[in-house]
């Protein structure tokens, strides 16, 4: 770790007479060909963060749609097929691209200056990375205007519907390849970066702990976008090169394909939330004016987290005629994964006893994500019982768990951090009332919209189905009314939280707008100058603030 080397465009020193003139060739550049060419880390991760808004607002329309169908019984808006390619669009736009990128952006912005590094270890390469998910972007939702529309197969892909789906099937296969590349490439950037460039003094176990989630996340995904490429390689065959594996026809079989997919899948799911246990972690200790408890069973406890995704993935097929011994394995597996992420909870609520505690927005959407994903967690481990699990299977009760864990987990999270760095990003500061406004509508909204789902599922209800018997009118009324209020409070966020911060309308940010934030990244102007740490810094013993 003693020679730390600095990434391309950044001089270590200033002793020659050639770091001016490079600096100078360094400088930010303007207009577009400072985003078009961007190199820089910040601007990187800007255009992830922003490119993962827009996906959010082009699959939260899905989502109304959606929910717009299903706010009576009946055929309001859309034939059953067209509801089907929502439903499938909806969550291959929000997992690929709204979610799994803007923790990319947060990894690009953040990782640097949380570490000591001048920037990315692979800066063309973090270009090109998200260069690539526009294509892929504009393929996925471009699927809708081809000979009889998007994939309608759901969200997983299943064969046998995905061998009988039309032309935008391989769209959709092509577009998904393209942001696994993507996502393999921002992973060993994230990778190479975290082991190589910290700063001298700061070892892996005094790293920051969104380091460190983004650390074992990009691990996660590395091992695990081939296995997702396979499967969509392989229908892919199917459906053009005459092969047949999962075309019962031919001897294939479509269970494997089920047993592919979530060999990946569920990996997957904690690849969208370690990082924002990351991001919790960070802000928790901040607002709770003390030290992060138990830091090392918190690393320990992420590292369990990740292992265990891999032994778990047949709990989502309790319901395909698995035999007895292979059901009570996935089941205890998956029921022992609660314990580290309970340690996680524990360590959360044991950084905030008998903390002097302050609510500033930050705060309010990390207590919210503890509250809601632990809500979510338990709605899993109910799941994870198979005899349960197989009366709730594809109702809208796992509908109601995953969202919890995803919207008011991931999103949650996303949003805690957008407040907690946008200072330090933007040099301004949001306004809080908004703030709590946003928090306190969407907390709410998010409720109304879930938590009627639970009794729907337990009712029998099953999931992308467009239309329903009269029993259920009321609670998808109720849970159609809370979607749009959800979706409204979203732009709400946009239109009077983020742009007047990118705008610079507001209150100037100090350097250290939270004053027991801990970390490198406080130490930097607010905003962040366009290169920071062109040298080292030199780390004081705990690793979080630059000595002279």
């Amino acid at each position: 770790m003693s020679a730390v080397l600095p990434p391309h465009g950044v001089h270590a020193g200033h002793g020659d007479g050639h770091a001016h003139d490079h600096d100078e060739h360094h400088g930010a550049p303007h207009g577009w060909r400072r985003w078009v060419f961007a190199t820089n880390h910040k601007d990187i991760g800007t255009l992830y963060l922003l490119f993962s808004f827009t996906m959010l607002m082009v699959g939260g329309i899905l989502a109304l749609c959606i929910r717009a169908e299903l706010f009576q019984p009946g055929l309001q808006f859309f034939n059953p097929e067209l509801f089907n390619q929502f439903t499938t669009m909806h969550g291959l736009i929000m997992v690929f691209g709204a979610i799994m990128p803007a923790f990319v952006g947060f990894a690009n912005w953040m990782i640097p200056l949380q570490i000591g590094a001048g920037d990315m270890a692979f800066a063309r390469m973090n270009n090109f990375s998200f260069w690539l998910l526009i294509p892929a972007a504009l393929m996925l939702v471009g699927s809708f205007f081809m000979p009889g529309g998007a994939p309608a197969a759901g969200w997983t892909l299943y064969a046998p519907l995905t061998l009988q789906m039309g032309p935008s099937m391989d769209a959709g296969i092509f577009a998904m390849h393209i942001m696994g590349a993507s996502s393999i490439m921002g992973s060993i950037n994230i990778i190479v970066t975290i082991l190589n460039m910290r700063a001298p003094g700061m070892t892996l176990m005094k790293m920051p702990m969104f380091a460190w989630t983004w650390l074992i996340t990009a691990y996660l995904l590395i091992a695990v976008m081939p296995v997702l490429a396979g499967a969509i390689t392989m229908t892919l065959t199917d459906r053009h090169f005459g092969t047949a594996f999962f075309n019962p026809a031919g001897g294939g079989d479509p269970v494997m394909y089920q047993h592919i997919f979530w060999f990946f899948g569920h990996p997957e799911v904690y690849i969208m939330i370690l990082p924002a246990f990351g991001i919790i972690s960070q802000i928790v200790p901040a607002f709770a004016r003390k030290r992060l408890f138990g830091y090392a069973s918190m690393v320990y406890a992420t590292a369990s987290i990740a292992i265990l995704s891999f032994i778990v993935w047949a709990h989502h097929m309790f319901a395909t005629g698995m035999p007895v011994t292979g059901q009570l394995f996935f089941m205890y597996a998956t029921m022992l994964i609660a314990v580290p992420t309970g340690v996680k909870i524990f360590n959360w609520l044991a950084t905030m006893w008998r903390g002097s505690m302050t609510f500033e927005t930050p705060m309010l959407f990390a207590v919210g994500f503890i509250f809601v994903f632990t809500m979510g967690g338990f709605t899993g481990l109910i799941l994870a019982m198979a005899p349960v699990d197989i009366q709730l299977q594809d109702t809208y009760y796992v509908v109601a768990h995953f969202h919890y864990v995803l919207v008011a987990g991931s999103l949650y999270a996303l949003f805690a951090g957008v407040y907690y760095w946008g200072p330090k990003w933007t040099g301004v500061m949001y306004s809080e009332t908004r703030g709590k406004i946003h928090f306190w509508g969407s907390l709410i909204a998010f409720n109304v919209t879930f938590f009627p789902m639970h009794f729907l599922g337990l009712a029998g209800m099953p999931r992308r189905y467009a239309d329903y018997p009269m029993q259920f009118a009321d609670f998808n009324a109720i849970a159609s009314i809370g979607a749009f209020w959800f979706g409204l409070m979203q732009v709400y966020f946009f239109l009077f939280v983020v742009v007047p911060m990118m705008r610079g309308k507001g209150e100037k940010a100090s350097q250290k707008p939270w004053e027991a934030a801990e970390g490198l990244e406080w130490e930097v102007p607010s905003p962040a100058p366009f290169h920071t740490f062109e040298e080292p810094p030199k780390l004081n013993a705990s690793a979080t603030k630059i000595v002279a």
